[in-house]
């Protein structure tokens, strides 16, 4: 047997043509039944894998995608990747996948191999350091199928898939608040970007609806990491009149903030409280948990792969709306913000023994 079987391999097994092995193998219907059997049985034996670039100069589908991720590092982004190979999987495509390590020009090598891999289309989450779109708007202008996730931009007019920002900020502050916390700061995430935009306008408008004065002073810009966390800390605890209580953007900056705070002796929850956002898995393993706003990571990835499929199908090719799909956040409330004795023991504490029963939230489907 050769080292790599052909068509032509298979032909001369079977005594047959070439072009007889081909249209048996991709199920011509001038070809019998009988045929089609003798030949994929002949291609399994001798252990032949079509040559999928070959494939897709022939039919113009590579049934390949290209997915582009901030980190691996980060659970979030694998949780997301998981729901997208799954659902890509069972519709036949393959994945590849790209580590923009939040840096754009990784992001445009990115780009230039899924393009010479012929890629169907590409599903991206914006890398953090971002300031020039430029490469995705190439995309979009060569009509190349795109769908962001978690991370976007409302001027770029790209399809997305995102989480309630808004109603997740909204709820994470709105928890603290109720627990007894009087002074809430925010550590915000970069603000060109409309995933934190929205974060942090929830913030804002909780603190409004409770009528809690708005203290600029109480609002820290990272860059999401631990290392941002800490040097929010630093920020916060140094001011003259500290707040007991900070929303994080997200769970790696919680991170950091819970450790600098011990460090500190200062004690979670009973004099700060924190609370992150994203459910990333370690929430639940340090110690004080931490309270965070899960994403629907799984639920994002099947979604975003279902619209992209419907644009590498030119389901959306007679419309001009840009679509966007809007999952429900849902909060885990945990040690590091509970210091109500009566929450304490409320079902607000248990949902995390309750995680499947959130799984049919309701997606909210607008044209922007």
């Amino acid at each position: 047997m050769p080292f790599k079987t052909t068509i032509r391999d298979i032909a001369n097994e079977l005594n047959l043509t070439p072009a007889t092995v081909s249209r048996a193998l991709h199920d011509h219907p001038r070809i019998s039944a009988e045929t089609k059997r003798l030949v994929l049985e002949t291609a399994q034996r001798l252990n032949y894998r079509r040559n999928r670039i070959a494939s897709s100069v022939r039919t113009g589908r590579s049934h390949t995608i290209g997915v582009i991720i901030p980190s691996a590092r980060i659970n979030f982004f694998g949780s997301v990747v998981h729901g997208i190979e799954t659902l890509a999987s069972d519709h036949g495509y393959h994945t590849l996948i790209y580590q923009s390590e939040e840096s754009s020009q990784l992001e445009k090598k990115a780009i230039e191999a899924f393009l010479g891999a012929r890629v169907d289309g590409i599903l991206a989450s914006l890398a953090k350091e971002e300031n020039d779109f430029a490469h995705y708007l190439e995309l979009k202008k060569a009509n190349i199928p795109l769908v962001l996730f978690d991370r976007f931009v409302d001027s770029l007019n790209i399809p997305s898939v995102v989480i309630d920002d808004y109603k997740g900020g909204y709820c994470a502050t709105e928890h603290l608040i109720t627990q007894g916390y009087k002074r809430i700061a925010h550590l915000a995430g970069p603000q060109r970007f409309q995933t934190f935009q929205n974060r942090q306008k929830g913030f804002l408008d909780a603190l409004k609806a409770y009528d809690i004065a708005i203290d600029e002073s109480l609002i820290y810009t990272g860059d999401i990491s631990i290392e941002a966390g800490k040097w929010s800390a630093d920020y916060f605890m140094e001011l003259s009149n500290p707040p007991d209580a900070i929303f994080a953007v997200e769970d790696f900056s919680a991170l950091g903030l819970i450790k600098r705070l011990k460090e500190k002796e200062i004690r979670i929850p009973e004099d700060v409280g924190i609370i992150g956002f994203a459910n990333e898995e370690f929430d639940e393993h340090i110690t004080p948990s931490l309270s965070s706003i899960d994403q629907q990571t799984v639920q994002m990835g099947r979604e975003a792969f279902s619209m992209l499929l419907k644009l590498i199908e030119g389901r959306n090719a007679k419309t001009n709306s840009i679509s966007k799909i809007v999952l429900e956040p849902i909060p885990y409330f945990r040690e590091s913000t509970l210091r109500n004795d009566f929450l304490k023991s409320s079902d607000l504490v248990s949902k995390d023994k309750d995680k499947k029963k959130h799984n049919n939230l309701k997606n909210i489907n607008i044209s922007p």
